[in-house]
């Protein structure tokens, strides 16, 4: 199989940890007798200072004629003084809406060997593993009117929260797919019991499962509800639906659980070209240091071999050598440990 992927090196540690991605990459297609393919291109920081854009177009045209896009890390603080539609940032927001990629996957998965680094007690999220899909491209974030105005002599901000039925039907239906290959279990989260927006999202999401979805075991929970329940009992939940705003937070909590945001990935999908990026940020402070860890970013990558690529075997391969190197005990410096960026990523290879 031909695999062409666009890399978004981006900022800070970005270039660090997805070199081992790719090297990850490159060994699994060697070992499988695929094509890979990878281009370059610039995004964030890097691309403000080599192009004053940061998405510049050509970019963009790559990203969008690849099959799909691993992403390093996006933002750098010498930039935090620019009005928002110029920042780094300003980049991932536009090729996230350029790729029409309206769905997030965060796995929340609670490695044996990692328990004792989870702020919660090893009993408690033994077992963990949670998938929370967001609705990526609506609600509170792109919502209009929105904005900051002057009334009856004082400041007056608006944000709407809006969906039409078709959006939440997208995003509910990928939930259940992919609950198909797991558990069989999708909890859809919402606030009905105050928002008409919610009402809609449950009433959509009921009819949904009951007309494509009959063999998935549907739970409605109001967002604050899930909230609690994620820290009391996260074994509770296999894969967790709800809208942007609501995801936004939840996921970040789901993510406290495993110990390290260090380890966590993401896969955002929609119709066309998938983009995958680890959860964790450009940390501009350790850049350079060698210390990052970059398991997140080696199991983004393993993500977009099973949803871009259909390589279910090679994906499954990639994430059990990584519970291979973690059972080993070799750990990176967000984990108490002291291997570098590079040895855990020849630790994966080795492994795979």
């Amino acid at each position: 199989m031909k695999l062409c992927v666009a890399l978004l090196a981006g900022d800070g540690i970005g270039p660090e940890v997805t070199a081992q991605a790719v090297a990850v990459l490159e060994a699994v297609c060697r070992s499988r007798s695929h094509q890979l393919e990878i281009a370059s291109g610039l995004i964030g920081a890097a691309a403000i200072r080599a192009a004053g854009d940061p998405l510049p177009p050509e970019t963009l045209t790559l990203a969008k004629s690849s099959g799909a896009v691993l992403l390093g890390a996006v933002g750098h603080p010498e930039f935090d003084a620019l009005p928002p539609e110029k920042r780094p940032e300003k980049g991932l927001l536009r090729l996230r809406k350029e790729l029409h990629v309206f769905a997030n996957l965060r796995p929340a998965i609670c490695f044996q060997a990692l328990e004792s680094f989870s702020p919660l007690r090893p009993e408690i999220v033994h077992g963990t593993n949670l998938l929370l899909v967001r609705e990526l491209t609506g609600g509170l974030y792109y919502g209009t009117p929105r904005g900051i105005s002057q009334e009856n002599g004082e400041p007056r901000a608006v944000n709407t929260m809006a969906y039409s039925r078709s959006e939440i039907e997208r995003i509910a239906r990928m939930g259940f797919k992919l609950a198909r290959g797991r558990k069989k279990r999708v909890v859809s989260v919402d606030k009905a019991n105050v928002l008409e927006n919610s009402q809609l999202w449950r009433e959509t999401v009921t009819q949904l499962g009951a007309a494509e979805f009959p063999d998935v075991q549907l739970e409605h929970m109001l967002v604050d509800s899930c909230a609690m329940q994620i820290i009391q009992n996260p074994r509770r939940f296999d894969v967790v639906v709800t809208e942007n705003l609501f995801g936004d937070i939840l996921s970040d909590e789901a993510a406290v659980l495993t110990g390290s945001i260090g380890m966590l990935p993401s896969a955002s999908l929609g119709e066309h070209t998938g983009l995958y990026e680890p959860v964790h940020g450009s940390a501009p402070d350790i850049a350079g240091k060698g210390i990052a860890n970059p398991i997140g970013t080696i199991l983004s990558a393993a993500m977009m071999l099973r949803h871009s690529f259909g390589l279910e075997q090679e994906a499954a391969a990639v994430e059990a050598a990584v519970t291979k190197v973690i059972d080993s005990g070799l750990r990176p410096k967000d984990l108490q440990g002291s291997a570098s960026t590079e040895e855990l990523g020849k630790a994966v290879l080795q492994a795979l």
